[in-house]
């Protein structure tokens, strides 16, 4: 699915169960066979994703500066247990006395966003740790930004956390530990694909976080209406649940926390309006005890009022909010200011925030953006802010002039597909169905047939709440390991809710309570405005372990780990040509165009659409003139050209041709049959020139510099000279340097072979023969580590 410094991150395509015979147990549960299907619901083949070699729980930030530390730090804090250095073969020194062996720092997964934690958490003690494999949940893409030649894979990874997890209406609000629903960690990577290595290579980084409003509320879904009545179930005047969710942000994050809160606040009966009351409320309080330079930025914006008026621009003003966000909190890059950016000195970028170390930048603080749902006006806002981002990432590696990036470019058309694939998965995994509103819903340019794709999308998600969404709820429950069957104890399935399941302090009560004023944790509190799990002390130096590696393990060779030499495959079945690329996919394929990923097209200049099509183009055009105010009723024309744009654009992929033959027009006649019409076009569009204009005298004073610098360059002799003389005027015959005095293979060199490739030629003949060769050391070693992964 994608490839970080070389470190491929895949996903679950399929699963098995085997059943492992024990003679302790002879005699199955009669509900077994119920809780197995239960447990079997949760689908892992779908948005599954893991890696071998790189953590997935973690920001990149983290694994880049963390455990990058030098190695001495941790020789006083951690130990290796004798399980964690187990070889065959480390009584013969071929690891440790071989110069083979490599340390490394591995780190314990962050177990928020770990969906397998609990399953692994019964055998992590007895058995040695490669056999460990975490995996997150959410969503993961990469794709390809060419410019000019140049890779820059652009990676979008979701870490959907494990607490409080489940569906829409079943799971609103925060429980008693904090943990709020439908919290996504999401993080926006950018490298330079040149160099792939973490080491030498360029790479950036952002996290932004969604989730529900972090309060007592929940929504009663037996009235079976769209819109739920929202109640707040608990009173929570000091807002411990809030201080508690916060404290968390804080020690992940660093600060400043800044919410944006998209939730409407003027409403004619009081429905969304009650959570924004309570949130205010909640976070002027907090505020007040913190530090002035660490405060909690509260941001509300009611982006429904905004998207209904006519005179206002939905995104113009999330780019407003962007900008200032993103300068807050800065960015992660590994390595320090370009000299570019000194060269060409930006007033934007010399007000960036975050913390400047000597190898580069780091992000402190995270936006946290919610509305009700936390699904399509969640994700449009993180679009912008993403977008906001990127501009920065690219400008801080050098690939643009200015910060800035506009809409309508192949880089932001790339980047908006990757959001919209990130918000369709996570809103199928939390509301049952795709994205009702998308970025062009909010631009106004979206087609006409997307309302009545809105409309399904809307029952589709209706449907799922009501009626799958309790048994997707268990499955979640037993499968994280919220729900344990216990003899004696009512099943899952007899539960008539899992309020208690989440809120564990209505079950026992609690040791203590935390400060009403103080509610932050300390040692968090003294490293801000950098986040406490960031931070090298004595808490965080014993979540690391040194780690022994061999340097054919795939986390350490990244050749290997790629390209896969031991394996047969092809170039085309290489990940890195199959990504997304937007010279591919997004630049168009008109010759003479601008190639540059940041030159804005016109709408119907793209390579997903077939240029020259007249009624897309006034279909584009009248939307855009139309944007504004709802559509009127339209022609038979224009119902004709849309309906057809779902098949039209399916057979534009699939047949499209090369842009230097004849396309074909399709003209509608009413009911008549659709009469094909070849259009021939101009030559200086097909070629970029018009070879029968004649040519100017610049271009024709350079032609004759070149044949002079041609005629200098080879030099003949006077046979040649006055072979020439015989030729006519104007023609002259240059002489392959390739060329041989006879036509005869062998005045052809052999090349030269040096001693080393002739010996094993030497022994590849005689091993045909049956005399083998006396095995080396450096063979003897290679074998055994063979046999040592192959089989040990």
């Amino acid at each position: 699915m994608a490839d970080i410094g070389g470190h491929a991150v895949y996903k679950i395509e399929d699963t098995n169960m085997i059943y492992i015979p024990n003679d302790s147990v002879r005699i199955s549960h009669p509900d077994e066979a119920r809780y197995l299907r239960i447990f079997q619901n949760v689908d892992l083949s779908s948005n599954f994703y893991f890696s071998y070699s790189y953590d997935l729980s973690h920001s990149l930030q983290y694994n880049l500066t963390v455990l990058r530390m030098p190695l001495e730090m941790l020789k006083s804090e951690t130990t290796q247990t004798r399980q964690e250095s187990f070889d065959i073969f480390e009584d013969e020194g071929l690891i440790t006395q071989g110069g083979n062996g490599v340390f490394g720092i591995s780190s314990e997964p962050y177990m928020k966003y770990v969906w397998n934690g609990e399953l692994l958490d019964i055998i992590k003690n007895t058995v040695h740790r490669d056999w460990l494999l975490y995996i997150i949940h959410g969503f993961c893409g990469q794709s390809k930004l060419l410019i000019y030649g140049r890779p820059v894979y652009v990676t979008l990874i979701a870490r959907r956390s494990s607490k409080f997890a489940g569906t829409r209406f079943l799971k609103r609000g925060a429980n008693c530990e904090g943990d709020v629903a439908n919290e996504v960690e999401t993080e926006q990577m950018l490298c330079d694909a040149s160099v792939m290595s973490f080491t030498a290579g360029s790479y950036s980084s952002y996290v932004q976080v969604r989730g529900s409003v972090p309060l007592y509320w929940s929504q009663d879904i037996s009235t079976m209406m769209p819109k739920p009545p929202i109640t707040l179930d608990q009173a929570d005047p000091f807002a411990h649940v809030a201080a508690l969710h916060f404290d968390q942000m804080l020690q992940r994050f660093g600060s400043p926390i800044i919410v944006l809160n998209l939730v409407k606040e003027r409403e004619k009966r009081k429905h969304e309006r009650i959570l924004s009351e309570e949130l205010v409320a909640a976070v002027t309080y907090l505020n007040q005890f913190l530090p002035p330079e660490h405060t909690i930025i509260y941001i509300p914006w009611d982006m429904a009022k905004y998207t209904k008026s006519k005179l206002c621009n939905v995104l113009d003003r999330l780019n407003v909010i962007a900008e200032s966000v993103v300068k807050k909190t800065g960015f992660f890059v590994n390595r320090p200011d370009s000299y570019c950016s000194i060269l060409r000195p930006d007033e934007k970028w010399n007000e960036l925030g975050g913390c400047v170390i000597p190898t580069g930048r780091l992000q402190t603080g995270v936006l946290r953006t919610n509305c009700v749902d936390c699904l399509d006006r969640t994700n449009t806002a993180q679009f912008m802010v993403g977008k906001c981002a990127l501009a920065y990432q690219l400008y801080s590696l050098g690939l643009i002039d200015k910060p800035n990036l506009q809409f309508d470019t192949d880089a932001v058309r790339l980047f908006e597909e990757l959001y919209e694939d990130h918000g369709d998965t996570l809103s199928l995994q939390y509301g049952g169905s795709q994205l009702v509103h998308r970025v062009k819903t909010y631009r106004k340019i979206a087609p006409w047939t997307q309302h009545s794709k809105d409309i399904m999308q809307t029952l589709s998600r209706y449907y799922s709440n009501a009626f799958s969404d309790a048994d997707r709820q268990d499955s979640i429950n037993l499968f994280l390991g919220v729900f344990h069957p216990t003899e004696g104890k009512p099943h899952l399935w007899e539960l008539p809710t899992d309020f208690y399941l989440h809120h564990k302090n209505t079950m026992r009560l609690l040791p203590t309570r935390r400060s009403y004023t103080y509610w932050w944790t300390p040692e968090v509190i003294k490293h801000l405005p950098l986040p406490y799990d960031e931070v090298i002390c004595a808490a965080n130096l014993k979540k690391l372990v040194v780690k022994k590696f061999h340097k054919y393990e795939e986390e350490i060779d990244i050749h290997n780990e790629f390209f896969r030499p031991y394996e047969l495959s092809s170039f085309d079945d290489t990940f890195c040509l199959a990504m997304t690329s937007s010279a591919r996919d997004f630049m168009p394929k008109t010759v003479g165009i601008d190639p540059s990923p940041f030159t804005v097209r016109k709408p119907d200049e793209t390579g997903k659409s077939v240029l020259g099509n007249k009624n897309n183009r006034e279909e584009a055009v009248l939307q855009r003139k139309t944007a504004a105010s709802a559509p009127p009723p339209p022609s038979e024309e224009a119902v004709s050209s849309s309906s057809e744009d779902d098949s039209g654009t399916d057979r534009e992929e699939e047949g499209s041709v090369s842009q230097r033959s004849t396309p074909v027009k399709m003209t509608d006649l009413g009911d008549s049959a659709k009469v094909t019409e070849n259009v021939v076009q101009p030559m200086k569009e097909v070629y970029g020139i018009n070879l029968s204009d004649g040519l100017s005298e610049e271009d024709l004073s350079i032609y004759l510099r070149f044949v002079q610098l041609g005629q200098s360059q080879h030099k003949q002799d006077k046979s040649s000279q006055q072979f020439c003389s015989r030729c006519p005027d104007g023609v002259i015959k240059l002489t392959p340097i390739s060329a041989f005095s006879q036509d005869n293979i062998y005045e052809v060199q052999p090349p030269k072979v040096d001693r080393k490739s002739t010996e094993i030629f030497h022994a590849h003949i005689q091993a045909s023969q049956g005399i083998m060769q006396p095995l080396g050391k450096e063979d003897t070693s290679m074998y055994r580590e063979y046999i040592r992964n192959r089989y040990l």
